[in-house]
Formats: structure tokens, sequence, C-alpha cells
């Protein structure tokens, strides 16, 4: 550990935060030591399984590749900042998470933070995907437990259901 912490203000899922970090920490760690939020996960550590996966500023990165400083003035959207906000601030459950839980797109766990942000992210420049073009959307992520068919298909089912409530259908 450092002796001099850096101070580090940011927007983490839409709130204005502050933190201290050592010069070498990642995001990741701060994003659960710092900050409590524990849904991005640790899988590999180098950037190559996507379980890390969060939003800075719109673009997908793996938080344990990036140093915590870097967030400095910056927006980070984790997995925790996916879900809407009610009425009274609490959130609940985004379409994009009902329908993972709804396919059974999920084993252990440690993977499915990840494939959400990759999907969220996919699906906010994309909203109607071809198979193809989800499976290379989540292609930067792994899992060990399941095979990819059950989160494609949540993907694209979560993709009907935001085309038709933005369509003014409901959902």
């Amino acid at each position: 550990m450092s002796a001099r912490r850096l101070a580090v203000e940011a927007r983490v899922n839409g709130d204005p935060v502050e933190f201290l970090c050592d010069p070498e920490q990642t995001l990741l760690e701060a994003l659960r030591d710092e900050l409590g939020l524990t849904g991005t996960k640790e899988g590999c550590g180098t950037g190559d399984c996507g379980a890390c996966s969060v939003l800075l500023d719109g673009a997908l990165v793996c938080s344990c590749l990036v140093l915590a400083a870097e967030a400095e003035g910056r927006e980070v959207r984790t997995v925790e900042g996916l879900a809407p906000r009610e009425n009274g601030g609490d959130r609940s459950l985004g379409v994009l998470q009902r329908k993972f839980l709804e396919h059974a797109a999920l084993q252990c766990g440690i993977c499915t933070p990840g494939f959400l942000v990759a999907a969220d992210a996919l699906l906010a420049r994309n909203a109607d995907p071809s198979e193809s073009e989800v499976r290379y959307g989540i292609s930067g992520n792994l899992c060990r437990c399941t095979g990819y068919d059950k989160i494609v298909r949540a993907v694209l089912d979560a993709a009907v259901e935001l085309r038709r409530a933005k369509a003014g259908g409901g959902a």
C-alpha cells in the first residue's frame, strides 16, 4: 500500500461520489472496497473474462485493467446502475435482469454482472440486434458454468421488450 492516497471525484451510477485510492488500485478494487459496490466481480484480474465489465463514459471496459484514479471526473456505470430507480429512489430489476432470470441465463453468478453490462451496452447502441450481433457483443465475457444460448436468448428477448416499451406498447 502506498502512503499517499489519491482523492477521486466521479459519478457512479448517476450519483456523485468521492473516494480515496492508492495510485496502483484498480477501478474494480475501488468500486468494491471503497464504494461497497460488490456487484462487479473479479474473475481473472487480467481483462480476459469480462466479469468486471463496467461502462466508463459509456465505453465498455474491464475495470480490473483501469486504475481507480482514471475515474476522476468521469461517469462509471456498474451492474447496480442497470436497475431503474423507482419513485422513492430504490432500484428495481431492469428488463435485462428480469430476462436473465426468466431464461435461467445464469448459474454461479460470477460472470452475470459482466454479461449484463456488456448486453446493456450492446442494446444502447443497437436496439434490434441479430443473434450473431448479440454473440459478438458479449464475446468479451466468459462463462464456465453454462452455455451461451440462454444468455443470448435473454438478451434478444430483452431487446424485444425494450423496443415494445419504447414504441408505447408497454412491457
